[in-house]
Parts: C-alpha cells; sequence; structure tokens
C-alpha cells in the first residue's frame, strides 16, 4: 500500500492534496467533503483591510475552463482570524490537516501588515500572492520581475515566523528567473501557477462577457502551461514546490509530481465538483497502489 505522507516546509502532512486560494472556504467546502482527510487547506486571499472587490459580473466560463475576476474581496485580517478561521480549525479537529492563510496587498506595507496579524494567528503557513498588482508602480504585479518579487519576498519573510510559500504569476517571460529570486529573497516553498490574463467579449452585446473586462484564467486549458512552469521552476530551485491549474484527476496530480512538485493544489476543479478534492486524493492513492509507488517521493522521481 503506497504512503501519502509527506514534509512539505518542515511540517508532516498527511498526503500531498490541498486546496488552492479562492476555492476552498469552511461552511461551503464543508457541505460536501470532509476535509480533514486533506494534506492542507488554503484559505481565500486576505488583506490588511477589507477589499471589495470587482463588480459583476466577475466569472465567466470559457472553453476548458474559467475568466474570472472577483477581485480578492475578503474581510480582511482581524475578522478572517476572528469569524473564518475558528471554522477551519473545528473542520480539521485534530486530524493534522494544516491551514496556509494566502497574503494580499497593493502595497509592500499592506503585505507586511496582513502577515503580521496572520502570523500571530493559528494558521501553519503563509502563502504570498505576489500576482498582486503593485499601486505605486502603475498597476504592474509584484511577481513579473524578479527584483519586485524579491522585494515583496524580503519584506514579509523579516515579519513572519511561519513557513512562507510564495504564489507565483504565469504571466512572466521566464518564470525560472521568478522562482529563483523568490528563493533566494527568503521563501520557504512556492506555489504556481496562479491564472493566465485572458478575456472574452460578448459578440452580440459587442462588450467584454466580464465587467473588469480581463480576468484571471483558469482549469483544464492551463494545466500544460503549468506543468511546464512546475519542471522549469523544479531545476531551478532548491526549495519545494506546490503545483496548481487545471488538476481534476488523481492522474492530473501525478503528472505535476512527476514533474517536480512535492503536493500539488484544486482549484477550478472543486467549483464544479464540490467533492473534488478528496476524489482526487483517492485516485491518486489508486494510481499510486497500482504502479506500485511506495510513497510521493517515487511518483516524483519517476519521469525518465
Amino acid at each position: 500500500m503506497s504512503d501519502l505522507r509527506i514534509k512539505f516546509c518542515g511540517l508532516n502532512l498527511q498526503n500531498p492534496i490541498v486546496t488552492a486560494s479562492g476555492t476552498f472556504s469552511a461552511k461551503g467546502s464543508g457541505k460536501f467533503y470532509d476535509f480533514s482527510r486533506l494534506g492542507a487547506v488554503t484559505a481565500k486571499g486576505v488583506a490588511i483591510d477589507p477589499w471589495q472587490g470587482n463588480p459583476t459580473p466577475r466569472i465567466a466560463e470559457t472553453p476548458s475552463g474559467m475568466l474570472n475576476a472577483i477581485g480578492l474581496e475578503n474581510p480582511g485580517a482581524v475578522r478572517f482570524i476572528a469569524e473564518e478561521l475558528p471554522i477551519i480549525q473545528a473542520g480539521i479537529g485534530d486530524s493534522g490537516t494544516k491551514i496556509i492563510a494566502n497574503v494580499v496587498g497593493r502595497t509592500i506595507d499592506e503585505y507586511v501588515q496582513a502577515a503580521e496579524a496572520l502570523n500571530a494567528s493559528g494558521v501553519h503557513m503563509l502563502e504570498l500572492n505576489i500576482s498582486c498588482p503593485n499601486i505605486k508602480e502603475g498597476g504592474v504585479a509584484f511577481g513579473t520581475s524578479p527584483a519586485m518579487a524579491s522585494v515583496a519576498t524580503e519584506a514579509v519573510r523579516r515579519v513572519t515566523t511561519k513557513p512562507l510559500i510564495v504564489k507565483l504569476s504565469p504571466n512572466v517571460t521566464d518564470i525560472r528567473e521568478i522562482a529563483k529570486a523568490a528563493e533566494s529573497a527568503g521563501a520557504d516553498a512556492l506555489s504556481l501557477i496562479n491564472t493566465l490574463v485572458g478575456m472574452r467579449i460578448n459578440v452580440h452585446t459587442r462588450r467584454p462577457i466580464l465587467a473588469n473586462t480581463i480576468g484571471g484564467l483558469s482549469g483544464p486549458a492551463v494545466m500544460p502551461v503549468a506543468v511546464r512552469m512546475v519542471y522549469q521552476a523544479a531545476s531551478v530551485v532548491k526549495i519545494p514546490l506546490l503545483g496548481m491549474g487545471g488538476i481534476k484527476t488523481g492522474e492530473d496530480a501525478a503528472e505535476f509530481l512527476m514533474a517536480g512538485a512535492s503536493a500539488v493544489a484544486i482549484g477550478t476543479a472543486a467549483l464544479v465538483d464540490p467533492t473534488a478534492p478528496v476524489r482526487i486524493l483517492d485516485e491518486l492513492k489508486a494510481f499510486m497502489d497500482k504502479y506500485n509507488y511506495a510513497n510521493v517521493a517515487a511518483v516524483r522521481n519517476a519521469m525518465r
């Protein structure tokens, strides 16, 4: 029988299946499956102050995927810690499932303040979303240049004792340069990929489908890009990778592991099938048993 237990950022996880930020809530997801079965759950992005998000419509279906322009709507760190975190903790119980808090901000100061607040809470890891627009640099995302990625990572690294995962944007020329910059700046792990920039137009109304015009593309359509970027990042960094982007089956999860990921996150698939995270966990276990993989490390080392 295959052993799915892994060590990630120095923490013991009961398996490599994680939920992706923005697609999990204890109240919602907990109605459909027991999330204490997972290795970790990632809360929706948390800023130091509440964010209202973008106007509707802000979700649109695309071929083999979806566009979203939610705008990282969130209640702010204080309310998250007081209201949402206890519900997640209650659902996890003593299972050992870890909690990852996704940190967002529009300035370095906002990132730092949110990270400081979350560092004092009961979360186990922080995931730094450097795909946020830097309002002091004309809205350019922090994660689109090695220099900006490094500055953001260093600033948050100084104020948290939690393992720090840096979430990389795929909207770059060379993901390897960003990955190396984040590692050098103190990241304990990297998660990739965030959504690709996309757009759709309603040809009958002659208007963009999203109120924000442009949104983030996720789902099965982005998986080949995500696998390629995980493979490239794994070739230049020594820290573990959390792979994500279009995973919908256990075999998809295995593909990311073979590309170099240590764990995988399930996102859009859970919006289509709310039980996807635990279904994919069971499918990955069946896949590993079928091919006699002793553990997750064996899958990671399997590509010839």
